[in-house]
C-alpha cells in the first residue's frame, strides 16, 4: 500500500488529498503537488482513517494549524480528565492533539484519545519506552521499535522521534544556561553518555522509516536541542541538529514517508525570521512545526501569551503548525482551563498569521464580526467569536439589569457614550441636513 507522498509522486490524487483541497479551498492538483514535493503533509494513519479521522493538510499552502498537547503524568490526571481536555481542545479548534502521557495506563489512554479524536493524534514514543523500563540506559533498539509499531497499529498519525541529536552535539550544550530542555532529547543524550555510542534512533533510522511507511505515520523529527531560554536561542547546538534533521527528512521522503520538522522553543523576536529561513533552506521547505516560540522568559503563568506572540511571528514567516503553550507550561501539568487558554491564544496567533498571509477567506471572518459589532448584533458577535462561550459570559456578567442582546451599547460605554451608535447618528443627521428641501415661492 502506498503512502500519501508515494501516491502524490505517482500523480495520484487520493480521497484524503481531495478532502484537504476542499477544506482549504485549494485545487486537488495543488495539494497533490505540495505533498509530492514534501512541502505539505497529510498525517493520516490508515488505522485512524478507519476510525473516523478527518484528514488535514499541514504546509505553507494551507491555513496555519495548531496542536494541543495533552496526556497524564506519573503524578496527576486520569483517563476522564484527559478525554475532557481532548474534547475541549477540538471544540475550540485544535487541528491536532498530542498524547504525551508519561504515567500509568498509557495504552488505554491513547486508545481512547484516538477513538475520541476526529483530528490527527501525535505521540512521543520514547515516553512509553521509559515508562516500561527501569532506566533509559536499559533501552534497546528493539524495545523502541516495538513501541513505535504498537503505537502505529493503534492509529497514531504522527510521531515525534529525536533522531537528529548526535554524540558530537553533546559538548555544544555544556555552556548553555538551561542545557537540554527537551524530555526526549535529554533521555537520548543520557543513553549516549552511558553507552558511549551514537544515537540508536539515528543509526536505525531506516528501520523506523519502514514502520512509519507501513501505516503512513508522518515523521515529526524532534528537536532535542531546542533552546529552553533566550540565552540559548540560535546557538551552535540548535543549528547543528537542524542540519541533521534536513538530512534525515530527505532520507525519510526517499523511503516513502511524510516529514515535518520541529522547531524552538525560546527565541527573541529579532531571531525568529532567521530561524524560519534556515529551516526552510536546510530542510527543503518541509512543514515547520514550532513550539511557541516564547519571546521572553519572565512570564511563568502567562506563557501562553508570551509564546503566542512568537507563534504569530513564526507563522507569518512560514511556520506551518504551532504547538500551543499553556499558562502552566513551566509550572505543572495543564488542567482543563489551561488547555482552553492555550488553544484560544494559539487560534488567535494562527488566524492573525493567516490574515497577514492572505489565506483565502481568513479576513472574511474578521469583516463579518466587525459588521455584526457595528450593527449591535450581539448574538452574531458571540457566534463568530473564537471562543463564543467566553464572549457571551463576559457580556452577560457586565450587562446591567434591563440590558438585552438588542441593546445598542455595551457596559464599556453605556447608552450615552457609545461611539458606534453616535457614529450611526451622525450619518442619519447628515442625511437630514443635506436632503434637498422643496423651495416654495
Amino acid at each position: 500500500m502506498r503512502t500519501q507522498i508515494e501516491f502524490a509522486r505517482a500523480g495520484k490524487i487520493t480521497s484524503e488529498m481531495e478532502y484537504v483541497a476542499k477544506s482549504e479551498d485549494l485545487s486537488p492538483e495543488l495539494v497533490r503537488d505540495e505533498v509530492a514535493r514534501g512541502r505539505m503533509v497529510i498525517p493520516a494513519n490508515r488505522v485512524h482513517l478507519e476510525k473516523g479521522l478527518k484528514p488535514i493538510g499541514i504546509g505553507i499552502a494551507c491555513r496555519t494549524k495548531i496542536n494541543a498537547n495533552l496526556g497524564n503524568s506519573a503524578l496527576q490526571s486520569d483517563l476522564h480528565c484527559e478525554l475532557d481536555k481532548v474534547l475541549c481542545a477540538i471544540q475550540l479548534g485544535a487541528d491536532t492533539v498530542m498524547d504525551l502521557s508519561t504515567g500509568k495506563d498509557i495504552n488505554t489512554i491513547r486508545e481512547h484519545i484516538i477513538a475520541a479524536s476526529s483530528v490527527p493524534v501525535g505521540t512521543v514514543p520514547i515516553y512509553q519506552v521509559v515508562e516500561e523500563i527501569s532506566d533509559i540506559a536499559d533501552m534497546t533498539v528493539q524495545k523502541f521499535l516495538d513501541i513505535v509499531e504498537l503505537q502505529a497499529s493503534q492509529g497514531v498519525d504522527y510521531m515525534t522521534i529525536h533522531c537528529a541529536l548526535l554524540r558530537e552535539h553533546l559538548p555544544l550544550v555544556e555552556g548553555r544556561v538551561t542545557g537540554i530542555v527537551s524530555r526526549g532529547g535529554s533521555l537520548i543524550a543520557k543513553w549516549m553518555a552511558v553507552h558511549g555510542e551514537e544515537n540508536p534512533l539515528y543509526t536505525h533510522f531506516d528501520d523506523l522509516c519502514d514502520i512509519m511507511r507501513q501505516y503512513d505515520v508522518t515523521w515529526s523529527l524532534g528537536d532535542g536541542l531546542r533552546p529552553g531560554s533566550l540565552a540559548d536561542a540560535s546557538d551552535e547546538a540548535q543549528f547543528a541538529e537542524l542540519r541533521v534533521m534536513g538530512e534525515l527528512g530527505r532520507r525519510a521522503r526517499e523511503r516513502g514517508c511524510q516529514v515535518m520538522i520541529e522547531g524552538p522553543g525560546h527565541v527573541p523576536m529579532d531571531q525568529i525570521e532567521r530561524n524560519i529561513r534556515l529551516q526552510q533552506e536546510w530542510c527543503d521547505e518541509a512543514p515547520f512545526y514550532v513550539l511557541g516560540p516564547l519571546v521572553t522568559d519572565v512570564a511563568p503563568g502567562y506563557d501562553h501569551i508570551s509564546s503566542a506572540i512568537g507563534a504569530a511571528m513564526a507563522a507569518w514567516y512560514g511556520a506551518a503548525m504551532l504547538c500551543y503553550v499553556t499558562p502552566r507550561e513551566h509550572i505543572g501539568l495543564p488542567n482543563l482551563e489551561d488547555v482552553r487558554q492555550g488553544v484560544v491564544a494559539y487560534k488567535i496567533a494562527a488566524h492573525a498569521a493567516d490574515v497577514a498571509r492572505h489565506r483565502h477567506g481568513a479576513r472574511d471572518w474578521d469583516d463579518a464580526l466587525s459588521r455584526a459589532r457595528f450593527s449591535f448584533d450581539w448574538n452574531e458577535q458571540f457566534r463568530l467569536a473564537i471562543d463564543p462561550e467566553t464572549a457571551r459570559r463576559m457580556w452577560e456578567e457586565a450587562a446591567r439589569p434591563g440590558t438585552s442582546t438588542t441593546s445598542k451599547y455595551c457596559s464599556m460605554c453605556g447608552p450615552k457614550f457609545c461611539s458606534m451608535r453616535l457614529s450611526q447618528d451622525v450619518v442619519e443627521l447628515r442625511k437630514e441636513v443635506e436632503e434637498p428641501r422643496e423651495i416654495t415661492t
